[in-house]
């Protein structure tokens, strides 16, 4: 916001040039007095005002003064340094630390004792009310001015600053996810560098967003929240162990997500933990694990281990279900539905026949079937459990399955 040009600070009886003579000799040292009023007024400037800080100060309030008596003599007067000047003084109180509220309050009481200086100067002087008035317009627009200058530097400061801190963040989280591991002195040295409390142990969630996240989506993360969440693989890394608070908090700031949650372990672990969560997802969009919005993944270790090689899962499928090639499709479906059954059931025919929805009679056909497919092989412990490894690695038949049994067995 700018005020009314200086020169309409005149009348008839004061031309431009004798109104900023006579301002420039008595408002010399009103630079120092703002800068006295501001350190006594607000608790935020009263440190010690030697060295850079001071200079800083001092050098805002004299540009400032000076511009304004300028501009009385000549509206044109070029205004760039002047604002440079504000501008850099804005990015400084910034990066001190001050608010924003200090920094307006800083320009309001340079504008408060800059008005009572030229009202004495006016009362002495013998200028009129009207020229009284236009002042008053000019020192009050000049110094909102100025103020939205140092306003501008102080928010690109901020952004700046919040951007660099971002990126030493993910830089951090990649360091710890790096193989080979990184040296812990330069994870600690980094995590004091963002403000973050190396833990002894962490937590990493793979996130999958259901939907694509926008450019600048900046999620209302915990601050002691590790997260890259722009790349192709979205994570996060929390220190300490999950807790109940931790996932509510979370499902609220993404909600559009998916979370495979990975055991909590030490920072030399952490990147394990995350290749799991990973798979965890993996598993969950190929129907292995249902589509929970939460995935823990101690809950399928298991699961994960069985599928930690595909290459050699598939293998294992091949050899231990080639008896089935004389059978059709759906009777090869039938028949690793019954040896699921069989191996879950123990055996036992009636529990079997429960979890097939089928007479038990039907059962011991099926069986039958099995025995002169796999004759020994169903009594002999080690086979049996190869038998059972290779059906756990394929997808049950419930709904939330999008892969058939057949499809397992063919890959």
């Amino acid at each position: 916001m700018t005020g009314r040009s200086a020169n309409e600070a005149t009348d008839s009886a004061v031309l431009p040039g004798q109104l900023a003579q006579i301002m420039r000799s008595e408002m010399e040292s009103v630079a120092d007095e703002i800068v006295t009023e501001i350190r006594a007024s607000i608790p935020e400037y009263r440190r010690p005002i030697d060295g850079p800080y001071g200079k800083s100060i001092r050098a805002g309030v004299q540009h400032a003064v000076s511009l304004f008596i300028a501009q009385i003599a000549d509206p044109s007067a070029s205004k760039q340094h002047a604002h440079e000047v504000h501008r850099r003084l804005g990015q400084y109180e910034m990066r001190e630390g001050r608010s924003l509220d200090t920094l307006q309050a800083a320009y309001r009481v340079g504008a408060r004792v800059a008005w009572r200086r030229i009202m004495e100067v006016g009362r002495r002087s013998g200028f009129s009310s009207a020229v009284m008035s236009h002042l008053a317009d000019a020192i009050l627009g000049f110094m909102d001015e100025l103020a939205s200058v140092a306003l501008d530097g102080f928010l690109e400061a901020k952004a700046s600053s919040a951007d660099a801190l971002d990126t030493w963040r993910r830089r951090l989280l990649q360091l710890i996810l790096e193989r080979p591991a990184a040296p812990p002195e330069a994870i600690d040295e980094l995590a004091q560098l963002v403000g973050w409390a190396t833990p002894k142990k962490a937590t990493p969630v793979a996130v999958r967003p259901l939907y694509p996240f926008k450019a600048t989506h900046r999620p209302p993360l915990d601050a002691d929240v590790l997260a890259e969440l722009s790349g192709v693989e979205p994570r996060l890394l929390l220190p300490g162990p999950m807790t109940r608070e931790r996932i509510v908090s979370l499902e609220q700031a993404l909600p559009r997500c998916r979370l495979s949650v990975g055991p909590c372990v030490p920072l030399e672990g952490v990147a394990d933990s995350l290749r799991w969560a990973r798979k965890a997802l993996a598993l969950v969009d190929e129907g292995v694990l249902p589509p929970r919005r939460i995935v823990w993944v101690q809950e399928c270790l298991p699961v994960l281990l069985l599928h930690s090689d595909e290459a050699l899962v598939a293998q294992l499928r091949r050899r231990l279900f080639m008896a089935f090639d004389g059978f059709t499709p759906r009777q090869r479906e039938r028949m690793v539905e019954t040896l699921r059954a069989w191996l879950d059931a123990q055996g036992n025919v009636v529990d079997m026949a429960e979890r097939l929805a089928v007479h038990p009679q039907t059962v011991r056909y099926r069986m039958r079937q099995l025995e002169s497919v796999f004759g020994g092989r169903l009594h002999d412990p080690d086979a049996r459990f190869e038998l059972e490894l290779a059906l756990r690695t394929m997808p049950t038949s419930k709904p939330t399955s999008n892969v058939s049994v057949g499809e397992a067995y063919r890959s």
